[in-house]
């Protein structure tokens, strides 16, 4: 590809962020308030859309619910549409509710699934409301001992569950299975890995999808592996991208293997975006909410910049000739190019500054909002919710 060609499909690409992402999160002992920090969901689409204003590639929202909950949701997209961004993928929670402890739509008490079921009836009929196509699921559902419960029974619970959701879905709008292989069940988890996902989004039907999130893998697996697959078979539906150490970091995507990042890219370049949800899922603890998240879509522009990079050619003609250090060396090559000017290019033709997140700190939008908002408690908006 030429250059032009390369940012042709560079102004295609539209990253997601969550409006979960904007508010006041943090570890298991503590939460730090962040001054200026989004304290309820129009604050939190405020901030998403001056992501947009400053990105130019991240014209939607993904809302939680109930965290992001109002009782009239036709308003709220008006005011997403208002502020230039639109409502995007519906994240039902079955996680933080007491009725949970024992899991959502595969708990042993019925009246507990029932409930569960409802509550993402209920988000399907939010997404017709503003507008999305997308309801993104994650259960945490699963044991903490052997013989807590049958491992059996869960998994036919959980199919009997997902088909009434299913059911219920209207055309054009699909339901993105996700992942995790623990946490916060440490025995067994109902939905651990993408091949689970997998069968059960084949035995829902073709508006079922699995959605890859990059943390939730144990240590080691070649999640680029898992993303060709998928495509292959068609069941990739999107990403909740981040990045991690050790286990669910919900770092910034990039921040801690940029190689990883780039060699998942690298597979959806090979394929194309297309039908392909791009959206981030982080919780920032420690940092300013609204610069990392320019820099976690920064860092996933720039390795896409390098998978686009990559000289197929060259790359199959090694790989058919079986050279292996020749081929790899094709890979580190596009991985080793400096691609910011490729980027300022991009970002001058959408009208952007060639660093975002410069810009966020040199516009002294921080400080504005921590003086329109103060420092926020540590029982924030999803605390109340």
């Amino acid at each position: 590809m030429n250059e032009n060609q390369i940012l042709d499909r560079l102004a295609q690409l539209e990253i997601e962020t969550p409006s979960w992402g904007y508010g006041n999160s943090g570890t298991r002992f503590h939460v730090y308030p962040w001054p200026g920090a989004a304290r309820d969901v129009r604050e939190r689409i405020t901030d998403a859309a001056l992501v947009q204003t400053l990105t130019g590639c991240c014209p939607s929202i993904a809302l939680h619910i109930p965290w992001d909950a109002v009782d009239d949701y036709a308003a709220l997209a008006r005011f997403a549409e208002e502020q230039g961004i639109r409502i995007g993928a519906i994240n039902p929670n079955l996680f933080g509710d007491d009725d949970y402890r024992l899991g959502s739509i595969c708990s042993p008490d019925p009246a507990v699934r029932r409930k569960a079921v409802d509550h993402c009836l209920e988000c399907i009929e939010i997404a017709a409301e503003v507008g999305s196509t997308i309801i993104s699921l994650w259960l945490a559902d699963g044991t903490n001992y052997p013989g807590q419960d049958d491992l059996r029974e869960r998994h036919a619970r959980l199919l009997e569950g997902l088909e009434a959701v299913y059911e219920a879905l209207p055309d054009g709008t699909r339901l993105l299975v996700e992942y995790k292989f623990f946490e916060p069940g440490f025995y067994s988890t109902d939905l651990p890995d993408w091949g689970t996902s997998a069968l059960v989004c084949r035995r829902l039907g073709p508006k079922a999808q699995v959605l890859v999130d990059t943390g939730h893998h144990p240590q080691g697996t070649n999640v680029e592996q898992i993303v060709t697959l998928l495509l292959a078979e068609e069941l990739l539906g999107g990403f909740h991208f981040n990045n991690r150490k050790y286990a669910d970091d919900d770092l910034i995507v990039g921040a801690i293997d940029p190689f990883e990042l780039f060699r998942i890219m690298f597979e959806l370049a090979r394929a194309g975006t297309d039908g392909i949800a791009l959206m981030i899922d982080q919780s920032h603890n420690v940092e300013g909410k609204i610069d990392a998240m320019i820099q976690s879509v920064s860092n996933i522009q720039t390795a896409y910049a390098k998978a686009l990079l990559v000289d197929r050619d060259r790359l199959g003609e090694a790989q058919r000739d079986g050279d292996v250090l020749g081929a790899h060396r094709v890979l580190i090559e596009a991985f080793e190019t400096d691609v910011r000017p490729l980027l300022a290019s991009l970002r001058e033709r959408v009208g952007v500054d060639a660093d975002p997140v410069e810009a966020f700190r040199r516009g002294g939008h921080a400080g504005r909002l921590a003086r329109e908002r103060g420092t926020t408690s540590v029982e924030s908006a999803y605390e109340r919710a």
